[in-house]
């Protein structure tokens, strides 16, 4: 039976995530082609969709990044596809370059950008504002607060989208991308197949002499959206009072339940902007200048607020705007917040913090799995190198090897930088340099790292962590996997024949378990100089379990003879080692039976899994 998320079940109401909502909206706007690059709080929307696309009637792709993933999307969108493309805040980084243009060029079929931003750096590292890459390139945004209405804005935006031909941003945050809620499904008609590209070059090839007046149809468009906007069902005015809150995104949730919960519903007017660029304008107007004060809630830039500056600043309005002045511009809000905000302009009493008395739960720091192959690298590069090595880190699981006793990650700029930033540190200093990197993370953007460190004799040593998955998201697959969670990879690119492929000569692949031969395959990499790469290979062992359904069938366990003198809980740092009785344990149901605190400590021994 095919997945509820499929069905043409008008009528039906299902509770969802707010990412399986997008997925529904997209299937009820007809999608034709999903393309992504997994990035948190974004990727239960591509997984979502993996997972159901054996029987749905679109395409869908894990591209091997943002960028890529962003110019299919575009050239399936030239094919008359109605396509979306999803990723996170800091992955627009990485496409940028093709949105731009592609916001000159136009969607003929329709292209849905879906940014999930992060306020609160709860899984990122950093908290920008992509309202900003919309205004920059020209794009029309919606923002839902709900899991309806993230469905909604799926699939009205695309249907819009199509419409105009003008690329859409959904832009969500990570409190509706991970909310759940009830959601009424509608029609979900038949997408039928895209109507082919159609030869335009003054409109698609954008040589100087074309792209002029590919701008002026941007501008154009972006007005005929403005237009849509006034008259758009998601920006809605309530209220009569003369203290003005204009609010976006999430926090239109979290301004509904201040104003509930402080019973002052009756003395505001509220403007909720979910259709929020182009701006309004004539609805903006005439709300400032039916109040006297105006609260803006949005999280993050003064995006809405500079707009609203500008227009009343345009129109001559002397009324007070408020904003960032009493509202943070970092951080995720929250309700009692907002509801004190509220309450400082309207002269009412704040709401009292909580005086409680219950003590701090203890402190629990981010740690590397049982059985996580990447300790195991970790600590044979510990052990060759110590500190007497700069570790260039990347983006990915094994960012945890930050904390001591690892300490394997000195410095961090972005995905795929561990490589090209490790070789420009060791060019500057002279200083040993290792540069981790994952096989997600290389074929992502590390090949170019490479080819780069290649070209310019750097002198880096390499070490790829290849756990057979793009483990930190979810095991999503990437081009290197032989296994996924639906099926085989058909087309594995192997990782030693790429970099070989790139010119470098010194390349050794190891297990990381196997601590002998990966301490001595460092030992000689490190006393060689120019590119070299260490592949360290073996699967992620929750992986492991989900797609290969293989359990190791062994387990460890402390002999008696155990001194208490705690090395490989202090060496290790391994979530299945405890403390009992002031000699170390082992939980048998947590160990991965990676047998590596066998070679750290010959206390322990190995047993029969379940004896």
């Amino acid at each position: 039976m095919a997945n509820p998320l499929l069905g043409d079940t008008p009528g039906d109401t299902h509770l969802l995530l707010g990412n399986e909502a997008i997925v529904r909206g997209a299937v009820e706007a007809g999608i034709q082609v999903v393309t992504c690059y997994p990035g948190t709080p974004s990727s239960e929307v591509p997984d979502t969709f993996y997972r159901i696309s054996p029987d749905g009637k679109y395409y869908f792709e894990y591209s091997v990044n943002e960028k890529v993933a962003l110019e299919v999307a575009g050239g399936a969108t030239l094919a008359g596809a109605m396509s979306m493309c999803t990723m996170k805040h800091v992955g627009v980084n990485v496409a940028a370059d093709p949105l731009m243009t592609l916001c000159y060029v136009g969607a003929p079929g329709g292209l849905m950008l879906l940014s999930a931003d992060d306020p609160g750096c709860h899984s990122s590292q950093n908290e920008q504002d992509n309202r900003i890459y919309a205004r920059l390139g020209g794009m029309p945004v919606l923002e839902p607060a709900s899991a309806q209405e993230a469905k909604d804005m799926a699939r009205d935006g695309l249907l819009l989208s199509r419409k105009h031909g003008a690329p859409l941003l959904l832009r969500t945050t990570t409190r509706v991308n991970h909310l759940r809620g009830p959601v009424e499904f509608g029609p979900a008609p038949d997408p039928g197949k895209p109507e082919g590209f159609k030869r335009n070059p003054p409109h698609f090839v954008p040589i100087p002499a074309f792209s002029r007046p590919m701008h002026v149809r941007l501008m154009e468009r972006m007005e005929a959206l403005r237009e849509e906007a006034e008259n758009s069902p998601y920006n809605t005015v309530t209220g009569n009072g003369k203290y003005g809150i204009v609010c976006s995104g999430i926090s239109r949730a979290y301004v509904a339940d201040a104003l509930d919960n402080a019973g002052l519903a009756d003395k505001v007017t509220v403007l909720e902007l979910g259709f929020s660029n182009p701006l309004p304008e004539n609805k903006c107007l005439a709300f400032l200048q039916s109040v006297d004060t105006v609260l803006v809630v949005e999280e993050l830039e003064p995006v809405v607020e500079n707009d609203l500056r500008v227009l009343a600043q345009k129109h001559g309005l002397s009324l007070d705007i408020k904003g960032k002045d009493v509202l943070p511009r970092n951080g995720e809000f929250d309700v009692t917040m907002v509801e004190n905000a509220i309450r400082e302009g309207l002269g009412e009493a704040p709401v009292p913090t909580c005086e409680c008395s219950l003590p701090e739960l203890p402190g629990r720091p981010p740690n590397l799995c049982a059985g996580c192959p990447h300790r195991g690298t970790y600590y044979a590069a510990r052990k060759v190198f110590g500190d007497d090595a700069v570790y260039s880190s990347d983006i990915g699981c094994y960012t945890l090897g930050l904390l001591p006793p690892l300490q394997t990650a000195d410095f961090l700029l972005c995905m795929g930088s561990s490589i090209s930033a490790g070789g420009g540190l060791a060019k500057a200093s002279g200083q040993k340099v290792v540069a981790f990197i994952g096989d997600s993370t290389f074929f992502h953007s590390g090949l170019t790292g490479v080819a780069n460190a290649v070209f310019n004799a750097h002198d880096v040593l390499i070490v790829i962590l290849d756990n057979r998955t793009t483990a930190m998201t979810g095991h999503q697959p990437n081009p290197g996997v032989d296994k996924t969670v639906i099926g085989d990879n058909d087309h594995p690119l192997d990782i030693e024949s790429a970099v070989r492929g790139l010119g470098v000569t010194e390349v050794r692949t190891v297990n990381p378990f196997n601590q002998k031969k990966t301490m001595a395959a460092m030992e000689e990499l490190g006393t060689m100089s120019g590119v070299r790469v260490l592949i360290a290979k073996e699967p992620c062992p929750l992986y492991t379990r989900r797609v290969y359904k293989k359990v190791a069938p062994q387990v460890a366990y402390v002999a008696e003879s155990c001194t208490g003198r705690f090395d490989c809980l202090d060496k290790l740092a391994c979530p299945a080692m405890f403390k009992e009785g002031g000699k170390a344990a082992v939980n048998p149901i947590l160990c991965n039976g990676c047998m590596l605190c066998l070679q750290v400590c010959g206390h322990i021994k190995a047993k029969k899994r379940g004896s």
